[in-house]
């Protein structure tokens, strides 16, 4: 199958060029020609399929033209070893767990999967240079890619990051890795990182130089796979629920990478009802939702950090998918925004009366199913992080401490190592080929 760019202004590649490439020539996002649909047959059994046989049976249908499917199962399988189990929360309200992976952030699937793949694409081509994976950070991508790519034969990762802005756990988590992990810390924002990122792939001597790509979810390889647990949740509720023609996804929003990847999903035949945006107090793609204009500014520093984004990359492809008609996009989509005080006050009420512990960004969208469902509609929130990632966080918030799991604590024991580099891209490119 082939790949466009969002611009349209570059000609299609295979998925092989688009996953090694990131992003498109014209700065685009590469999109999948087609969106096959799943057949009726699996939605008749999917309630008895488990999480590995769902997502190889979505990724035969996202990627089964351009990958053997024998290489295809073993990437899958490998990728997701760990349980994305479905809770019960209270009433018609569940969390979608997917911090059970190796950094227990969701990142690890997408993350796990597109190193896999990458290293697939890059052993076939019989190229010996080094690829390069750039990726920019508010928190929880860094973690994921550095440790999916960690030890990949002919791959080198740069995790550039906002100064001060993660917290230290997941700093802990890309900083003292080392072997063939650089992290960057950048005197700047998430905006600026992602544009040091961006600019990298636009500048030719750099690309003449270096083969770079991306493991944000600009990369395809890396936003496609997000779409396998929203099946795999459709698969719990089928188990638990009679009725799940109403069920409501309310995604945290950050950088939309998950939200378009669950609207990839819908487009396959997945039979979710419609999708809430939940958002911190950047609100870019909810005030676009209310007036129609998409007008990009600077990022607000807020406790659900990792959703700390003024230009999210993906809204190119959410406009893409819906042929750039607000009307389509608003009849799929509603929005919501919270501050830092009703974001803790959801950790608080929820704990205290659910006994359900949720991170600052599952709580966006936990309180957005709590407030905005619908009679007769199921909600199933994304819990996108282990509350022990933000335990200074939410332990301020519940006075009470939370149990930071062994693979955390090893982490944090590890020496961290970065290179500080201001947010102009001089500096960073100046770096990057100091480093050949």
């Amino acid at each position: 199958m082939e790949y466009y760019s969002t611009n349209r202004q570059s000609p299609p590649v295979t998925l092989q060029e688009a996953v090694i490439r990131g992003l498109a020539p014209d700065r685009g996002l590469y999109m999948p020609q087609r969106i096959n649909s799943l057949p009726k047959a699996f939605f008749n059994n999917i309630a008895q399929m488990s999480l590995q046989e769902i997502s190889y049976a979505v990724a035969n249908t996202l990627f089964g033209d351009d990958i053997e499917s024998d290489i295809l199962k073993d990437i899958v399988y490998d990728t997701l070893n760990f349980d994305i189990p479905l809770r019960h929360v209270s009433g018609d309200n569940y969390c979608l767990e997917l911090f059970h992976g190796p950094t227990l952030a969701f990142k690890d699937v997408g993350a796990r999967f597109m190193a896999r793949m990458l290293s697939y694409f890059n052993k076939v081509s019989g190229e010996n240079r080094c690829i390069n994976v750039l990726v920019a950070t508010s928190g929880d991508t860094g973690s994921a890619v550095a440790n999916g790519f960690l030890g990949v034969p002919g791959v080198h990762v740069y995790v550039l990051y906002p100064q001060g802005k993660v917290s230290k756990i997941q700093e802990a988590q890309f900083t003292t890795l080392g072997r063939n992990i650089t992290a960057l810390e950048v005197n700047g924002t998430f905006d600026d990182c992602q544009a040091l990122v961006k600019n990298a792939f636009m500048d030719k001597e750099l690309n003449e130089a270096m083969m770079l790509t991306s493991a944000n979810s600009i990369n395809v390889a890396r936003f496609l796979p997000q779409s396998f647990y929203y099946f795999y949740a459709y698969s719990q509720l089928a188990q638990r629920e009679q009725n799940t023609s109403n069920i409501v996804v309310a995604v945290p929003s950050g950088n939309f990478g998950n939200l378009a990847a669950g609207l990839i999903a819908k487009r396959m035949g997945l039979p979710i009802k419609r999708f809430i945006a939940a958002n911190n107090s950047n609100c870019v793609f909810f005030d676009y939702l209310r007036t129609g204009k998409y007008e990009p500014r600077p990022s607000i520093a807020t406790i659900a950090n990792a959703m700390d984004v003024g230009d999210p990359s993906n809204f190119a492809r959410i406009l893409d998918l819906y042929g750039h008609s607000h009307d389509a996009i608003r009849a799929v989509i509603s929005g919501c925004t919270y501050s830092d005080e009703q974001i803790s006050e959801t950790i608080a009420d929820t704990y205290r009366n659910c006994g359900y512990l949720l991170d600052p960004h599952g709580a966006v969208a936990y309180r957005a199913i709590s407030e905005l469902l619908r009679p007769g509609e199921i909600g199933v929130a994304l819990e996108t992080a282990h509350p022990a990632k933000f335990c200074n966080t939410v332990e301020s918030i519940i006075g009470q401490p939370v149990e930071i799991p062994d693979r955390l604590k090893k982490f944090m024991d590890g020496t961290k190592e970065t290179v500080k580099i201001n947010s102009g891209f001089h500096a960073f490119k100046k770096f990057l080929l100091k480093t050949l």
